[in-house]
């Protein structure tokens, strides 16, 4: 089989779907890669790097979605509206297209692809078991924003993040607050705790606690209902619960130089949680990164794409933040799919095991049908199951019941920024790495 690595289009991209270092494992599983000319350029790695790890290199885009049996890109259809659906107007009948879709955004985007008759996987639809986490491109891709968002905020910065004592007196460190312990949060808390700065951290998870302090950081508890969801992830709140939220969290953004908020809901809009009056109460040059910015930001006054000066504060909303870094970030996104073709190619051929739940988990159209449930209850189909029946029996439509969780949105899950809070339930007195609020404090 031939699996092809288009270059990228989306505007600013600078990821490549497979590196060169991805052509000996996937030789071992009877593939052979195709690569669009340039398309790893970008990212560091020159079309003779290909040539020299055994790939081939295609002159043009239209040779590789003409040749290739499997097409492995970083961006495609909902995640690449500017000219994703030219790619997708290439897919053949029977073909396989492995990327990231963004098909809890745009649904419909996902059912008129499956008009194609290819097979997508969809690579944010990986489950969060401990199995598939060398597959997770999500945690991949929030593990270099976390990195990245801190070294923007201290460019932007107009002091160092350590405490230094010299000749000249003594500096005082930074202070970083860091919204949110998923992935992307947590890698902010190490780096900048890295770069000598004191750092608080908040999540509505009571779990992530113990990681928080694990990197050295102080854990911000609220007291506020515990909204850890299923598998251990943040599950969506209410606009009261985030009221309360915002009102004990002006006073901890008061005194800190810098926030980095990484609140995202899959598909949804993310939550405000820095308001124009928290914004107000920090200190002059105090820095804000909104890694939510794609989502339409955590802060009020985040301008996804720009930089805002409010207040004598420095907000930024930056974009596609992994493309900045894209030689590692390729190479780990390269790993993730290496690692999901292991389950779905064998000797030479796609083996559709659909008892794999990370295979059932991430595709998302097949035989010309979407066949996700999530992203049919989304795009407003009736449960698969109920469908086929009706298209057999019209008279039996709407007869039988969907199956059991067939029709449920999942709970909020990690996305390249992890939904923010947290909150103790404990009545024990907090340590002393512990800032604790209630509310009327």
């Amino acid at each position: 089989m031939i699996i092809g690595v288009p270059r990228e289009t989306f505007p600013g991209e600078r990821r490549v779907g497979l590196v060169p270092t991805a052509v000996k494992p996937l030789t071992r599983l009877g593939a052979e890669l195709l690569v669009e000319s340039q398309a790893g350029l970008a990212a560091g790695y020159p079309d003779q790097a290909y040539v020299d790890a055994g790939a081939r290199i295609a002159a043009s885009r239209d040779e590789v979605f003409s040749t290739a049996d499997l097409l492995v890109q970083v961006r495609a259809a909902a995640s690449n509206p500017a000219t994703g659906q030219a790619d997708l107007e290439k897919l053949r009948e029977g073909q396989f297209l492995i990327a990231m879709c963004d098909p809890l955004s745009d649904p419909q985007a996902m059912v008129n692809s499956a008009d194609r008759g290819a097979m997508i996987f969809s690579l944010e639809l990986v489950p969060r078991i401990t199995r598939a986490q060398s597959m997770d491109v999500l945690s991949s891709m929030a593990t270099i924003a976390g990195y990245k968002a801190v070294l923007l905020a201290a460019n932007q910065l107009p002091q160092m993040f350590p405490m230094m004592m010299t000749a000249a007196g003594t500096l005082a460190p930074a202070r970083v607050f860091v919204v949110g312990a998923g992935v992307a949060g947590l890698q902010a808390i190490a780096t900048a705790k890295r770069l000598g700065a004191v750092v608080l951290g908040y999540d509505v998870r009571p779990a992530v606690k113990e990681q928080v302090e694990s990197l050295g950081a102080k854990f911000v508890e609220m007291e506020l209902e515990a909204a850890e969801g299923k598998g251990g992830y943040a599950r969506e709140m209410d606009e009261e619960f985030y009221r309360k939220q915002r009102e004990m969290m002006l006073r901890v953004v008061a005194e800190c130089d810098v926030v980095i908020t990484t609140a995202a809901i899959p598909g949804k809009k993310a939550p405000i949680l820095i308001t124009e009056e928290m914004v107000q109460a920090m200190p002059p040059g105090s820095a804000i990164v909104d890694l939510a910015a794609e989502r339409g930001g955590n802060c009020e006054l985040t301008k996804a794409g720009e930089v805002v000066e409010a207040h004598d504060v420095t907000i930024l909303g930056p974009l596609n933040i992994p493309s900045d870094i894209p030689r590692h970030a390729s190479q780990m996104y390269s790993n993730n799919v290496t690692t999901f073709l292991k389950s779905l190619v064998k000797d030479g051929k796609v083996v559709l095991d659909l008892t794999d739940e990370v295979i059932a988990g991430t595709l998302v159209t097949r035989g010309g049908k979407c066949v996700h449930p999530f992203v049919r209850e989304l795009a407003g189909l009736p449960p698969l199951e109920e469908e086929e029946q009706a298209a057999a029996d019209p008279s039996a439509a709407g007869s039988q019941p969907p199956p059991e969780g067939a029709d449920s949105l999942p709970e909020l899950e990690d996305t390249d920024a992890a939904q923010s809070g947290s909150a103790s339930q404990s009545d024990d007195e907090p340590p002393a790495d512990t800032y604790r609020l209630s509310e009327g404090d």
